[in-house]
Parts: structure tokens; sequence; C-alpha cells
């Protein structure tokens, strides 16, 4: 996939606006405003957001979250990223500020019940690919690589680096339609996918491009020669399989929006400046008048982000 600036202003553009907005929270000092509301997630989602639209002059763009914590892969496996920490107090009054500078750059704010943010981005990643469109999914999450195609490829937000399928290859020793048999064989500690025991990345590497795949692996493991290797894999066979389910993601799933309607006009607008005064982000609103070429207010208050913006 060309990375030329003219080819991704072609692109939809897809948005891990979960992702976006832990990173965001990690990336700045604590930061409230006059009446004590937390915004330093809601400052770095902004930024980030911004340098997006003005570094690559996206047409389209779906910005996804979470719907919840819990979706249709407990069901599968009950303990599904049980070991997940609870949400940070100072984080959980900022999800629906995001989610209001989302709208504020003229964007839905997309989610779907029972899923997660990535099976939507998996699911619009096929519909656009399906329409010969390019794909630019803006994430560092390792869990979407799976959607890397020749049209299809990830941005890394904060590094502006972009991962293709040499980048997967380094990642996972597989091109990207084998990682999720990868996965299978690994786990996951951080969402709890309980894998092969005693099983990483290079050995399940090695044996899924011996094998082909998770099933061809499994149904001829009693040849696999190493005694040890041999006896985990039969005996963990089912929870492989159960494994690969939960790090599948679905691209089928019923989409809130059409790609039509994801369609970006201007996203700096008077709506985006009023949503960043209420925030008293002034340096933002300054950059931002800058760029739209209006003059300054008078009226701006000192914002609460310091030196941050």
């Amino acid at each position: 996939m060309s990375m030329d600036k003219e080819h991704l202003s072609k692109a939809l553009f897809l948005v891990d606006g979960s992702g976006f907005i832990f990173r965001a929270y990690h990336a700045l000092p604590p930061l409230t405003r006059k009446d004590g509301t937390p915004v330093g997630a809601v400052l770095g989602f902004t930024n980030m957001f911004m340098k997006l639209l003005t570094d690559y002059k996206a047409g389209a763009v779906a910005v996804i979250f979470d719907a919840a914590r819990t979706n249709f892969r407990n069901e599968i496996y009950d303990q599904y990223k049980a070991n997940r920490d609870e949400t940070p107090e100072d984080l959980v009054p900022q999800f629906p500020l995001i989610r209001e500078a989302t709208e504020a750059f003229g964007l839905p704010s997309l989610e779907l019940e029972g899923y997660e943010a990535d099976d939507l981005i998996a699911t619009y990643a096929r519909l656009a690919e399906e329409e010969g469109r390019p794909v630019v999914i803006v994430s560092s999450d390792k869990d979407l690589m799976q959607l890397v195609r020749d049209n299809v490829c990830m941005m890394d937000p904060m590094k502006g680096s972009f991962v293709c399928a040499p980048e997967v290859m380094d990642k996972f020793g597989v091109t990207p339609d084998k990682v999720v048999d990868v996965q299978a064989l690994c786990g996951d500690s951080i969402d709890n996918v309980p894998g092969v025991p005693g099983i990483g990345i290079k050995t399940a590497a090695l044996l899924i491009n011996e094998y082909g795949d998770l099933e061809t692996l499994l149904e001829r493991a009693e040849e696999i020669p190493q005694n040890k290797r041999r006896e985990t894999l039969i005996e963990n066979a089912e929870m492989a399989r159960i494994s690969k389910k939960l790090v599948t993601l679905d691209d089928k799933v019923d989409v809130p929006v059409s790609i039509e309607g994801l369609k970006l006009e201007d996203p700096f607008t008077d709506k985006l400046v009023e949503f960043l005064q209420d925030q008293g982000f002034k340096s933002v609103v300054t950059r931002l008048r800058s760029m739209m070429d209006l003059p300054e207010s008078e009226t701006e208050s000192t914002g609460p982000e310091g030196s941050a913006a």
C-alpha cells in the first residue's frame, strides 16, 4: 500500500478510539477544568486527533469505541479480560467528553453493544476493501495486525509509523492471515487468552509455518517429535481452539453507520472551537483559530493545559 499523502487522503481511517483514550490519558499529567472536571485525556485525544487530520487530510474517518467491558467473547470464555485493572477514577468522567470531542470534529462516536471496537474496525476494513478503498487503521494494538492486507495498513498515532505485512512478519513470524493461529497458541496475558502453556511466539510461528494453520497442527500433533511439546498440544487442543475464537475478530457485524456516512467534510468548525473553549483549552483554540484564519477571541479563558498543549 502506498504511503504517499495523496493516496492516504483517499483512505478510510479507522481510529481505535478506546486505544486513543488510554494513550492520551498516559501521555499527559493530570489536568482539570476550573470546575474540577478532569480533562487531561480529553486534551491529549484532541491534540492527537487534530494532528491526524492535519497531517493526512483524511476524507473519511470512523472513530470507534468499546461499548462495554464485556462482549460475546466472555460467553465463550468467562475469564476473557478478567485480569484487567479497573478504569482509573479520573478517566471515567472523560469518556463522555471525548465522545463530545469526536462529534465536535463532525464525526459520530461509533460503538456496538456486545462487540469490541476491534470487531467494528474489522468489519469496516472488510467493507472498504471490497470497494477497493485503501484503509488505515489508526492503532498500536497488535490484535488488529490480523487485518493487514495489500490495501490495509496500520499506523501508530504516537510514532506516526506504519505497519504493513513486513512489520507483521517481524512481529509474529507469519503473514497477517496466520496471526490468529499464532495468537491462539501463545495466548495473551493482557487479555487473559489462555493459549497453550509453554509455547511462545517463536515456537508458535515455527509450528504454524510448518503445518499451515492451527487446526491442521492440532490434527497432526502426534507427528511432533518433541515429547513435551507434542503432549502439551494434545492436552490443550481444545483450549487452543477456544483461544483462536477469542482472538479472531468478527468482520461481519451490523455497522451502525454506512461507509458513506463516514465522509468527513470540514472538521475544523465553530462547533469545535466552542467545545475547546468550554474545556478551557486556550492554546488549542489559538492554534485552531490560526488554522481557520479567525481572529483571536478576547473572551477566551485561561485553560488548564499550561504547556501541555
